[in-house]
């Protein structure tokens, strides 16, 4: 039965060479899988820093694995390593009709792994604006998982051809700016003491001495308040959390400020009515007066008596003629 052999051109394929293909493929599958394990568990027993390096170098081993595990896999089918020449060709042809992103993602992520300026784990911007930590470098596409532990799946060329912001390159710690207004009359003195305090019991606060330590500044004089912000340097773990350490130094801005006794302000309008309609203060009323009383009629003509309405529309006429008679005197009138 391992004997037979099917004939495709000038090639002979037995069953016992089908099924050595197969289980060389298997193993390879099976090494690579517990190989990778393997590299996982040795990176989660090492310092953070040197975690990204290991992980290129497992993905490498893998590929290569993967590559020996296909020639050996392909010399016991039958085919030898002079046959790849054509091969390769058929590639050629193949990347030529379609299969141009499927080789260009798989050459970005080769450069991603050696390059550097990706690596897992770090906190990235992507151009759309989601942020999110760089969970895997595969293949194809690169993971991205989100805070709200959503993973999206970016074609490794984006990064290599697009604008990508890395906010964990070289130094995990990054500067964040608190905008926050008080009052126009406030101590500046006392709203810097209550915005340090405030910074020093958030614990995503990088230090509260040295460069580093947080600051207050008065950045501009708005229109209702003063405005400041809070500068504090960040530690690595809350650099890779924005939105909640946001509002953590906003929850404790305000609880200081409120022990302080800082008050924050809100817009405020004031609405001068000068003339509607061209007519002066006095008419505008009495014609606002005349125009509800017709309203409150119209609404009421059903039920009222015929002899009410004639004392309603006398009422606003009279205010009409108030107002006339108490009016400034014109140039023509003088």
């Amino acid at each position: 039965m391992l004997e037979y052999a099917l004939h495709i051109g000038s090639f002979h394929i037995s069953v016992g060479a089908l099924l050595g293909f197969m289980g060389t493929l298997l193993l390879v599958w099976l090494a690579g899988h517990y190989l990778r394990r393997a590299f996982d568990r040795y990176a989660a027993t090492r310092e953070s820093n040197l975690r990204p390096a290991i992980y290129t170098v497992s993905r490498i081993t893998y590929y290569l694995l993967v590559l020996a595990g296909l020639m050996v896999a392909l010399s016991l089918l039958g085919i030898p390593v002079s046959r790849f020449a054509v091969f390769a060709g058929a590639i050629g042809v193949g990347l030529g009709f379609g299969l141009q992103a499927i080789f260009s993602n798989f050459i970005s992520g080769l450069i991603l792994l050696f390059d550097g300026s990706l690596k897992v784990g770090d906190f990235v911007e992507l151009e759309s604006g989601v942020t999110g930590e760089v969970s895997d470098i595969n293949i194809r596409a690169t993971r991205i998982t989100t805070n709200d532990n959503i993973e999206i799946l970016v074609p490794n060329a984006e990064f290599v051809t697009g604008r990508v912001v890395n906010w964990t390159h070289h130094e995990a710690s990054r500067r964040l700016r608190i905008s926050f207004g008080v009052a126009y009359g406030c101590d500046k003195e006392r709203v810097k003491q209550a915005a340090l305090e405030a910074a020093a019991e958030v614990p995503a606060t990088l230090t509260t001495d040295g460069p580093r330590a947080p600051d207050v500044w008065l950045v501009e004089f708005g229109d209702s308040a003063l405005i400041f912000e809070l500068v504090v340097w960040l530690t690595a773990d809350a650099t890779k959390r924005p939105g909640s350490v946001k509002a953590a130094y906003n929850w404790a801005l305000e609880s200081a400020l409120a022990r302080y006794q800082l008050e924050i302000p809100f817009p405020q309008r004031d609405l001068h009515l000068r003339s509607v309609l061209g007519n002066t203060t006095l008419e505008s009323l009495a014609l606002s007066h005349k125009a509800g009383s017709g309203q409150r009629q119209a609404a009421t003509a059903s039920d009222a008596p015929a002899h009410e309405q004639p004392a309603r529309n006398e009422t606003a006429d009279e205010l009409a003629a108030h107002a006339a008679n108490t009016r400034p005197a014109s140039a023509h009138d003088a």
